[in-house]
């Protein structure tokens, strides 16, 4: 059965098409790009997924994550494979491939608003031009999703592509967690991910995402993240990395309301030849706003971090409070981290700060857990765990912060196993 898709979203992919084959790929000199790794972005050979539908019943066994949930999904090469749900009356928690048909213009007025000015606009139009599923959700006034929406998207098959997509929309003093957790089905086959996922925050709600890449170590990941809070809302990201070849995530966060708060964390763990490039934008457009930027990494072997951040406070965002940390701990003298902070005020009376600092584990540290009977190779993994912990329990939620902890260990383990 065939189903006809919103005129409004056949014209945009049609756009976005054409976007992304009139803007020229990123070069070396882009400031966007400075220390990335170019030769990351050849995916000639890379399409999506035109096989047989996958069974269901293989990939919901491998899912697993928190304990309770207000909803559950399951995707494979964006493909609904499962889907539960118990949300409170009110709460729309779809695919997006219903919710364009059954909420069309409620998507619409969502999907995509901001302008993505981190580096990668061609492959958000390469997103919008493909993009088939993902999850909806929009949460309504005065309502609260007690437990988190978990959406696991896994990739499988040799040189395939997926477009994940997540649309968020909380309504006034409305609340949800929603979790995001990127995954390969099989550890050899090379899998490509554009992910994007549009946050919009209401009136004094809530809203917190999390995204965990796990992916395979010789897939990729493209993932931009678009956030925008309203007067007094919350808004909380954090990405953690601990898997794939290379993974480019760009967040930026739009404090649009007076009063409005925005928490952007995250945790990488690379090793090995793994790189992570991160770059993020705290937009604040109103004033007494609220940012907080900490982002850490951990770095074994001869992996490689870039991170590039910019406070931006706008002619009239007074009050504006805002901080920017990014801190890399270096686990072995081959590891590469390159750190650039920024900060542009155009306003008045503001409070801001940013700034960087990469550093090794200091000898007197592991002589003080040996002393305590713990070996030198654990000694150096507990202060790398301690590392990453001061941002995992800023996700305020002992579930979700289990759950973080469950892959930040599995890395962990790895590392220590001398596993690939």
């Amino acid at each position: 059965m065939t189903t006809t898709l919103p005129a409004w979203f056949t014209a945009r992919q049609k756009a976005a098409k054409a976007r992304f084959e009139t803007i020229p790929s990123p070069k070396r000199g882009d400031e966007a790009w400075r220390f990335a790794n170019l030769k990351q972005l050849d995916f000639e050979g890379y399409a999506p997924d035109t096989g047989a539908s996958p069974d269901p019943d293989s990939y919901l066994s491998r899912s697993t994550g928190l304990q309770q949930t207000s909803a559950k999904l399951v995707f494979v090469n964006d493909t609904l494979v499962h889907s539960e749900s118990c949300v409170p009356e009110g709460v729309i928690c779809l695919p997006l491939a219903e919710a364009l048909l059954s909420h069309g213009d409620l998507v619409e007025r969502h999907f995509m608003k901001q302008e993505t000015r981190l580096g990668s606009a061609k492959f958000a139009a390469w997103h919008e031009s493909m993009v088939s599923n993902g999850l909806f959700v929009f949460v309504p006034d005065n309502t609260e999703v007690e437990h988190a929406i978990e959406v696991h998207h896994w990739i499988s098959g040799g040189k395939t592509v997926g477009f994940p997509h997540t649309l968020v929309v909380t309504g006034t003093s409305a609340k949800v967690r929603v979790i995001d957790i990127f995954r390969s089905v099989a550890e050899l086959e090379p899998g490509l991910a554009i992910a994007f996922n549009d946050l919009s925050a209401g009136p004094n709600s809530q809203l917190d995402y999390v995204s965990i890449q796990a992916l395979n170590e010789v897939s990729r990941i493209i993932q931009i993240n678009e956030t925008a809070t309203a007067r007094d809302a919350s808004a909380k990201g954090f990405i953690l990395n601990t898997g794939a070849a290379w993974a480019r995530n760009e967040s930026l966060s739009r404090l649009e309301g007076a009063g409005s708060r925005s928490d952007m964390l995250s945790v990488s763990i690379p090793a090995r030849e793994q790189e992570y490039d991160q770059r993020t934008f705290q937009h604040h457009v109103s004033e007494g706003a609220y940012s907080d930027l900490l982002y850490k990494n951990s770095l074994y072997d001869n992996s490689k971090t870039v991170f590039s951040g910019l406070i931006f406070v706008d002619e009239g965002a007074h009050h504006t409070d805002a901080y920017q940390t990014c801190r890399n701990l270096l686990m072995s003298d081959s590891a590469e981290a390159n750190s650039m902070p920024g900060l542009e005020i155009n306003a008045d009376q503001v409070k801001c700060s940013h700034g960087s600092t990469s550093a090794q584990i200091q000898d007197e540290e592991i002589f003080y857990l040996q002393a305590r009977g713990i070996d030198p190779a654990r000694a150096r993994q507990l202060i790398a765990r301690g590392f990453s912990v001061e941002v995992i329990e800023r996700l305020d939620d002992t579930a979700t912060e289990e759950l973080v902890l469950r892959f930040v260990d599995e890395k962990f383990d790895l590392i220590s196993s001398g596993g690939a």
